[in-house]
């Protein structure tokens, strides 16, 4: 059967997983009355509401006898070690770009992977159907951008493919709409190659993981070499170059959205996905039984970032959570190393704290969320950016920073990162709004969105991609106020919270429970300040209770997960429940955190 591979890349946002959606629909891989939901492939609750795709998807569809592996990827760049795995399963890529906003910095890093790894490439200029678009030009950035990333001649020569996603069509020209996406569909099954045929030995590279709770672990991958069947024994040869041997207990190909079980030998060009073998990583080799050969193991990229995770040990503990112990919270880390690959998880001096190392705060962040609506309780420390030593001196990461703004606020943006230390490195005016480059640590870009969104009253798009690792910039200077600190435990009341206004701003409604020690604002000034919030008022028989003047209190500020762990200090941990995120001291009563200081 006539095979296509092919791996869909794009910016966070452009309509990856829309169009794959439209495909589907077009193959009519489902009944006329079935109903799907949009954004199938966003399996998740996270994905969905995030709107950005985390892990990557296999799907598969049948065109004119053609059968086209599709692959959807995540855009973001802190899940670059999910692209890179991703794109070697594909033989060619689909490179999806927003006709308005054009390339994106997200574009780059994707498209940079697959054209290192000889892909070739069809360009989709997505998103056509909106005012003020710009098809032509956005092309010519294409271009320009794959020719500054030294793509060969024979990558250059791609086809471009206009339309719209939502509006479910693609044609040559985006002036005259078509009908559906048999266009794109018949430039992939065109443009692309099949698969070669590669006789000899098994060779088969462990792309990505899956799990059943009733087969346990499953290896998928493409078979690159030779052949695999239903029975077959095995080589595995690990990254470190040990081997041993296994046995191929079922074997599945993909076909529509799940897989289908085969007892017929798949031979190579074909992804797959096995089950029953023992003991197996990303990157490993599933090789012949008598002569194994390995294929080069995926690099993957090194986390930047490590944060303390440690049990819930406040007043409220498993008051809303099911697993609180360190053991769960253990299980839970290292059963998501087996899958997530940039994640790594080192033991400390104490039993209840583990060390997790991550690719930034969002990497991390989809960790914890994703813990936390599991049932788990759990404390963070603040972030911490990994320090490396080159040739006898400290080096640390530095990242790209795309911000895209209003003009009127540029100046504003442009002053608060230089002030942590970052260089602009290019200004690029697109009509009213400016596209601003610059260069920062990863330091610098701990708790950076908040006074940046505060600055330009919401309206700057951030994003920002690993660089390098470079000389130590010396010490930032956090400004951060001091912190309103619970003096008790109890219910806040109204009366006091709107007596202490003017000290700061809260982020405890009334009649919320709170503990001592528990953050519950913060301070106008730079210290810390102890503040009783469940004083209510006194009462003598000479007033009366109900004739004083309202009592009116500004919002409470809400922090999302991020916005936290950008937030927290050194001396304080995020608690996060099933329901709830607190920001605490880590020394709860005054005594203590007075002594630590002397």
């Amino acid at each position: 059967m006539d095979l296509r591979n092919i791996a869909i890349i794009a910016h966070v946002d452009h309509g990856k997983t829309t169009m794959v959606d439209r495909i589907l629909h077009q193959v009519k891989l489902f009944r006329d009355n079935q109903e799907m939901g949009d954004l199938i492939l966003d399996s998740n609750d996270l994905e969905r509401e995030r709107g950005i795709t985390i892990l990557s998807k296999n799907v598969s569809v049948t065109y004119k006898g053609t059968k086209i592996n599709i692959i959807d990827t995540p855009g973001h760049s802190d899940f670059g070690g999910e692209v890179e795995r991703v794109l070697n399963m594909a033989d060619g890529v689909l490179l999806l770009v927003d006709a308005f906003e054009g390339p994106m910095p997200q574009t780059r890093f994707v498209l940079q992977k697959a054209l290192e790894l000889g892909k070739k490439v069809i360009v989709v200029i997505n998103k056509v159907d909106k005012p003020n678009c710009r098809p032509d030009e956005t092309n010519e950035m294409v271009f320009e951008l794959m020719f500054s990333l030294d793509a060969t001649e024979d990558q250059l020569e791609y086809p471009t493919v206009y339309g719209s996603s939502k509006e479910g069509w693609m044609g040559p020209d985006w002036k005259n709409p078509g009908e559906d996406m048999a266009y794109l569909l018949d430039t992939i099954v065109d443009y692309f190659d099949a698969p070669v045929e590669n006789p000899g030995t098994l060779q088969l590279q462990i792309s990505s993981l899956d799990y059943s709770s009733y087969t346990g672990r499953i290896a998928v991958g493409k078979v690159h070499r030779g052949s695999i069947k239903m029975g077959d024994q095995v080589s595995i040869v690990q990254r470190n170059g040990l081997n041993h041997k296994s046995t191929v207990k079922e074997l599945y190909t993909f076909e529509g959205l799940g897989k289908e079980k085969t007892k017929e030998a798949v031979s190579s060009g074909e992804i797959v996905a096995v089950l029953g073998l023992e003991d197996f990583d990303i990157g490993d080799t599933i090789a012949d039984f008598e002569n194994p050969e390995a294929m080069p193991p995926i690099s993957i990229d090194e986390p930047s970032m490590s944060m303390l995770f440690t049990i819930n040990n406040s007043p409220f503990f498993g008051k809303e959570g099911k697993f609180v112990t360190s053991r769960h919270l253990r299980d839970r880390l290292l059963k998501e190393t087996e899958k997530n690959l940039a994640l790594r998880v080192e033991d400390t001096d104490s039993p209840d704290r583990l060390t997790v190392y991550g690719r930034g705060i969002l990497h991390l962040s989809i960790l914890i969320e994703t813990m936390r609506r599991e049932g788990y309780e759990l404390q963070l420390g603040q972030p911490k950016v990994v320090i490396k030593e080159i040739d006898g001196f400290k080096h640390e990461p530095v990242e790209l920073l795309y911000i895209n703004v209003d003009e009127e606020f540029s100046g504003k943006v442009i002053e608060i990162v230089t002030g942590r230390k970052g260089d602009i490195l290019n200004i690029e005016k697109k009509d009213d709004r400016v596209n601003l480059e610059f260069k920062i640590t990863a330091r610098g870009l701990i708790g950076l969105r908040q006074p940046i969104l505060t600055a330009t009253e919401g309206n700057a798009v951030l994003s920002h991609r690993f660089s390098g690792y470079e000389p130590w910039k010396g010490e930032l200077v956090r400004k951060r106020n001091g912190a309103l600190i619970a003096m008790e435990s109890g219910t806040s009341i109204s009366y006091s919270i709107d007596k202490l206004q003017d000290r700061g701003k809260f982020f405890i409604d009334p009649m919320e429970p709170i503990y001592e020690g528990q953050v519950i604002g913060e301070h106008t000034k730079q210290d810390d300040l102890v503040v009783n919030v469940i004083k209510t008022k006194k009462l003598t028989n000479m007033r009366a209770s109900g004739s004083d003047e309202k009592v009116s209190i500004a919002p409470a500020v809400k922090f999302s997960l991020e916005e936290s762990l950008e937030y927290v200090g050194e001396d304080e941990y995020v608690e996060v429940t099933p329901k709830s995120i607190r920001l605490r001291k880590i020394l709860l009563k005054e005594f203590e955190r007075k002594r630590e200081k002397k």
